[in-house]
């Protein structure tokens, strides 16, 4: 099942067709996404009986973010053997979390107004709760998986590691988290634990990995953090990123005004964004 924000309004994507959510089960669903993933297991068991004859199609302009609103938002550091390496890192023994705040989500086809001149990309799979996950253990970690999209983690390098460590705020300016297009059931994956994932600039392929290379899996991040506090429905993880960074590179390259990234991930979709020069 593939489930979209379209114009802020939750909907069930079959092919290049869309159905109201809130039409289609007469009032009971919707028409937020946030209110779906609190009555997820509801929600599923009413998806299956939905007539899918009747969609409209629609403008990929007009999609917004699959989560407009979590509560919490985790993201994980140095998770892929890759990145580790690039960075000349250790691997770590446990998940680097921080946090990008919320309001810096922002939808799949939005602009990134650019921070400063050091600001870099990082395609990432994102992971949204979909049911409670309180000391959740690795067997049953998946459960709670509502589904999964593509992020873009962007990061203004020179506030990231400012006062020995901004993280959460460098990577949490205006639009630094860019989401979509939609978001896909784990049903839908053969194995959602080994997918392909890559960014382009400018058409440039600039990262290429799979999720198989996480250091620390899906499973794994769910039960850790949820072990530490409550994960709630709609909360989203950013999984972390492979090598190919614009910091890594020797010399550095960042994004400027004009640049325009594609993140994509398969069996999901691919998210667009063109960066633009700040307007402060």
């Amino acid at each position: 099942m593939r489930l979209a924000n379209l114009n802020d309004r939750a909907v069930l994507l079959v092919g290049p067709t869309a159905i109201d959510v809130v039409e289609a089960t007469k009032g009971e669903f919707g028409p937020t996404l946030g209110s779906i993933y609190e009555r997820w297991d509801a929600f599923v068991a009413a998806a299956s009986g939905i007539d899918t004859s009747g969609g409209r199609t629609f403008d990929e302009r007009d999609l917004r973010s699959p989560v407009p609103a979590p509560r919490q938002v985790f993201a994980i550091g140095l998770n892929y053997r890759s990145h580790a390496a690039e960075t000349g890192m250790a691997v770590p023994e446990v998940p680097a979390a921080f946090t990008k705040f919320p309001m810096s989500l922002a939808g799949p086809f939005d602009e990134v107004e650019l921070s400063g001149e050091t600001v870099d990309w990082e395609v990432e799979l994102v992971v949204v709760i979909g049911r409670k996950a309180d000391r959740v253990s690795l067997e049953s970690a998946w459960e709670h998986v509502a589904g999964l999209t593509v992020g873009q983690d962007i990061s203004d390098r020179t506030m990231q590691f400012a006062a020995a460590g901004q993280f959460s705020l460098g990577k949490s300016y205006r639009g630094y988290g860019p989401m979509g297009p939609w978001l896909v059931t784990t049903d839908e994956f053969a194995n959602p634990d080994d997918l392909q994932l890559g960014c382009m600039l400018n058409g440039e392929e600039v990262q290429r990995e799979r999720t198989s290379d996480l250091i620390f899996t899906v499973p794994q991040l769910i039960s850790t953090l949820s072990g530490v506090l409550v994960l709630l429905p709609g909360d989203v993880i950013f999984t972390g990123t492979p090598a190919g960074v614009g910091i890594a590179r020797q010399p550095p390259r960042f994004l400027a005004p004009g640049d325009v990234l594609e993140s994509w991930i398969e069996g999901i979709g691919t998210i667009r964004n063109t960066c633009r020069a700040s307007s402060h």
